[in-house]
């Protein structure tokens, strides 16, 4: 038994995503953790969060719309992680990786 939303690949990869965010901001300083961390958590879990409510009983306009607010969630993310680069939180290397997994769950989104 498993619910509608767990086999959507971009379930899936909204997942792996939020735990890849989880991961990086551990090596935030703890001055951000209320702050930037908090923020950049908060918006790349709710991808996955509005992917599932959206798939759940609902018409394919209303799921477009949960859809939508993965994609305003994903331009967040995006945002933080320019601000995380331009504080010297994150390097080159680990902002482009991130903002190649972005843009591939936007892909998925649209």
């Amino acid at each position: 038994m498993s619910f509608k939303f767990e086999k959507l690949i971009i379930w899936q990869k909204s997942m792996d995503f939020g735990e890849d965010i989880n991961t990086i901001i551990k090596e935030f300083p703890k001055h951000e953790m209320h702050n930037l961390s908090s923020q950049l958590l908060r918006a790349s879990d709710s991808v996955a969060l509005n992917i599932s409510e959206g798939s759940i009983e609902q018409s394919n306009a209303e799921f477009n719309r949960f859809l939508g607010y993965s994609v305003r969630s994903l331009a967040e993310v995006v945002t933080c992680l320019y601000k995380a680069k331009r504080r010297n939180y994150i390097n080159d290397t680990v902002f482009d990786k991130l903002y190649k997994d972005s843009f591939d769950e936007y892909d998925y989104c649209i």
